[in-house]
């Protein structure tokens, strides 16, 4: 922890913020899917993941979505089915101007030991460099980002998860 004055001589408390890289790796412990290989996208105010077979379901009077992941890039396996309480929708548009409405989910995300709630929003990602990309809303007050670093947090090796 670190201190700085504030107003009056009072003293704020704040936590030390970690430095990440452009890209890390990161887990989504409620779907059970670790090691995805994440850009750190300071431009995007929103993250999204590659998702694909999704639909709209109902499970206790609650909307849902269901959908299925491949978390690593050009590969379809592993494939992981998963379901989420369907937070919401919402327009996004794309660095090239398109538009598209896509499912909000609320999950938890895994970054460097640090664990807390995000919203994912769900989308075929299939031609794009990352499955995962973390925007602003997901990683603001948590971390200092070095855009010429990557892999701050550590190396995984993939062989053991395929």
């Amino acid at each position: 922890m670190t201190t700085e004055a504030g107003e009056a001589g009072k003293r704020k408390t704040r936590k030390t913020k970690l430095l990440i890289g452009w890209r890390e790796w990161a887990d989504l412990p409620d779907f059970d899917v670790r090691n995805i290989n994440a850009k750190i996208d300071t431009g995007a105010k929103s993250s999204a993941i590659h998702a694909f077979r999704i639909r709209e379901s109902m499970v206790g009077g609650t909307e849902h979505v269901e959908f299925f992941l491949h978390p690593v890039q050009r590969r379809k396996k592993p494939e992981y089915f998963c379901r989420a309480p369907l937070a919401g929708r919402r327009v996004i548009r794309s660095s090239n101007g398109q538009e598209e409405e896509r499912y909000v989910i609320e999950t938890r995300l895994r970054l460097g030991g640090r664990i807390w709630k995000i919203d994912l929003t769900l989308t075929n990602r299939d031609a794009m460099g990352f499955r995962l990309l973390l925007g602003r809303d997901a990683l603001r007050r948590k971390f200092l980002i070095d855009p010429g670093a990557s892999y701050l947090l550590g190396q995984r090796d993939r062989k053991d998860e395929l």
